[in-house]
């Protein structure tokens, strides 16, 4: 008899502890939700390309050099990713 009043019990527990955990998470589920549709969306702004100075008026060497100081800064600051800068310099040191 004790061993039927223990799985009878443990059942108990078990549907108790299911439904409590069903509860929290349609309820964390909603908090989610409000939060997320609460959040401002955050937009990429557009990446302005590098100034281009006229070879004319700058040495091309010194003018790589600002185009890539320029990219190391826009990095440096977040607006450009590892991938991104890195096609913007193999672009200027294909030049």
């Amino acid at each position: 008899m004790g061993l039927f009043r223990t799985a009878g019990r443990a059942a108990v527990a078990g549907s108790v502890v299911g439904r409590v955990q069903r509860k929290q998470q349609l309820r964390f589920a909603a908090e989610d939700a409000a939060a997320a549709a609460a959040a401002p969306v955050a937009v990429a702004a557009p990446v302005a390309a590098p100034v281009a100075v006229p070879p004319s008026s700058m040495d091309l060497t010194d003018h790589k050099l600002a185009q890539l100081k320029q990219l190391g800064e826009l990095r440096a600051a977040g607006v450009l990713t590892e991938g991104e800068f890195l096609g913007e310099k193999a672009k200027i040191l294909a030049l």
